[in-house]
């Protein structure tokens, strides 16, 4: 039987694969703000900015009220906000 991986061992593959493809990545360990996804990342090519909520594989429809309005609020400003449970979301989202 396979392990479930833990939500830190995502963030983990997820930083991995993002800085091997050369992006800068930040994993947020405390933040000024309640609700600040896991993930900060400016991509190589383009500068674009990325933040990604982690979640446990089936556990994405989990994040908190002030989560979903900072993923929003990224989105609506120009950024890309997400919540990824794998490598394979961050892929899908063109990273």
């Amino acid at each position: 039987m396979k392990k479930i991986q833990s939500e830190q061992e995502i963030q983990r593959d997820i930083v991995k694969y993002l800085e091997k493809g050369g992006h800068y990545v930040i994993k947020v360990e405390k933040a000024s703000k309640s609700g600040t996804p896991d993930l900060v990342v400016c991509t190589m090519d383009s500068g674009k900015f990325y933040a990604i909520e982690v979640k446990r594989v089936g556990k994405r429809k989990n994040t908190t009220p002030l989560q979903k309005i900072h993923l929003e609020l990224i989105n609506r400003t120009g950024g890309k906000a997400f919540v990824a449970d794998s490598v394979w979301d961050v892929m899908e989202q063109g990273l």
